[in-house]
């Protein structure tokens, strides 16, 4: 199993992960059916000249359906999202939703854990599931012919698992392992330090996995709870993408979950996920772990905006001409002129209300000063004076290559349904995406970068350093 832990840092597009794709057809969650409806309700969502006819069924319990045919493929990616991750756990409860993840491929009352992963792989199929802070993925990728076993065997882990004791306490194992070695990768460790800097004890803030303090007491029990109380048909989007034909893949969905709690009373999707207002980011400040490391990682970040934010495709933009590839300014000053750091990128984060921008260096822990400057000095420039038209012209050209680029791949373009419906509500057809960022303008980047960019930052390293060794306040 795989954990996300920066789902929406961009790729070399510099835009974020979560800008929907799809169409508006669909409207808000849920507002396509009454309460309660006696039969599914199927709808053509979207025909997309890059792809296939996109179209969504909601079934009478709640759930989603959502298919992308693409007729010119010969596989095809199936995934099952359900709306719950780390930021809906208690804190004794925290890493549930990643324990449950790995639990569910350790066996139902139909299959055990071999059964589930050689049937897939005797097909060449490949599986596995990843823990967002606001979301879990169990997906499969296999040749078109083989989705009728893909259908039933992921609907079955995910709707049915017994969680038995014997396979909570060999996960338990597995999991602490994955912690440690997590603790062994400050690369990693440094952005979760970030997100604890600016979120504190906001669950946002907390670590996916939890920790060995939370994962090493908790029961079956507790997990069976969360299990049964979280994983229920409204809040489930299931999406598929490849040679595939809607109607059938809506049947073979209905006959994986009959009879198991996933076939429920009738209901509607989950409205989208509301607002909390309990998320305060406190006063800057610094978070230092100290590591006797041959490389120091630093991240220098501040609150960003929320993934429903319409400034979302300025900030891709923004972030491209930061950091978002190697021809950035960070990159370009901090290693291409200079030699400081081998890596330097910036990226964001965007959650349902809230979010966080963010630098990352590795650089040699006598340069730490030195980069750290550097990384002040252009954010405060780029605030002060703006992005040249240059730099617009090809941070938009970045974003949007990137994003088509990627719709090449059956798994890329599931996703893009899932989070389309889950995250968001709507759906943007490539079309209007690509519209969206072209319609960016100097004007709006450069106020994003004016108000963002002047923020006070909260600082975070892992390397050979004690909290003493950096200023009070980073910003």
């Amino acid at each position: 199993m795989s954990r996300a832990k920066r789902a929406s840092i961009p790729g070399a597009s510099g835009v974020p992960t979560s800008i929907p794709a799809g169409s508006t057809a669909v409207g808000r969650a849920g507002s396509a059916v009454g309460a309660g409806p006696a039969r599914a309700v199927t709808r053509v969502v979207d025909s997309d000249p890059l792809g296939g006819t996109v179209r969504r069924t909601v079934l009478p319990s709640g759930l989603r359906v959502l298919t992308e045919a693409i007729p010119t493929m010969r596989s095809v990616s199936f995934g099952i999202w359900v709306a719950v991750g780390s930021r809906d756990e208690t804190r004794p409860q925290s890493g549930v939703s990643h324990f449950l993840e790995h639990l569910l491929f350790k066996g139902t009352r139909k299959r055990s854990a071999l059964d589930i992963s050689a049937a897939i792989e005797a097909v060449g199929g490949e599986t596995n599931a990843f823990t967002t802070k606001e979301y879990t993925c169990y997906y499969a990728r296999v040749l078109d012919e083989d989705l009728p076993l893909a259908i039933d065997v992921m609907c079955d882990l995910v709707a049915d698992s017994v969680l038995n004791a014997a396979d909570v306490e060999t996960e338990r194992g597995v999991i602490l392992e994955e912690i440690a070695m997590h603790d062994d990768e400050p690369g990693d460790e440094v952005h979760d330090l970030l997100a604890q800097a600016i979120y504190g004890d906001h669950p946002l803030g907390r670590l996916i996995s939890g920790t060995e303090e939370t994962v090493s007491p908790m029961s079956r029990r507790q997990i069976q709870g969360f299990y049964r109380r979280r994983y229920t048909a409204p809040s489930i989007v299931i999406a598929a993408a490849g040679n595939l034909d809607h109607a059938e893949v809506v049947k073979l969905v209905r006959q994986a979950v009959r009879g198991t709690p996933l076939d429920s009373e009738p209901g509607t999707p989950a409205p989208l996920r509301p607002a909390d207002s309990r998320v305060r980011t406190g006063r800057p400040g610094n978070l230092v772990e100290h590591k006797e490391t041959e490389q120091a990682h630093v991240v220098l970040g501040c609150p960003g905006i929320g993934r429903l934010d319409d400034r979302r495709f300025a900030l891709g933009v923004l972030n491209n001409v930061l950091g978002g590839g190697m021809s950035s300014r960070l990159f370009q000053e901090i290693r291409e002129r200079r030699g400081l750091a081998y890596s330097v990128y910036s990226y964001s984060s965007q959650y349902a209300d809230s979010g966080l921008f963010a630098v990352y260096a590795g650089c040699a822990p006598g340069k730490v000063d030195e980069v750290l400057e550097l990384i002040r000095a252009e954010l405060a420039e780029v605030a002060a004076h703006g992005v040249t038209d240059a730099e617009l012209a090809r941070g938009k050209g970045m974003a949007k290559g990137s994003y088509v680029l990627n719709l090449e791949d059956t798994g890329s373009r599931m996703s893009r349904l899932a989070k389309g419906e889950l995250l968001f509500g709507d759906l943007l057809s490539v079309d209007d995406l690509l519209a969206r960022i072209d319609a960016v303008d100097a004007d709006e980047v450069n106020a994003l970068a004016a108000e963002l960019l002047s923020r006070p930052m909260s600082l975070a390293v892992v390397g050979p350093f004690g909290a003493g060794d950096f200023p009070a306040e980073a910003g």
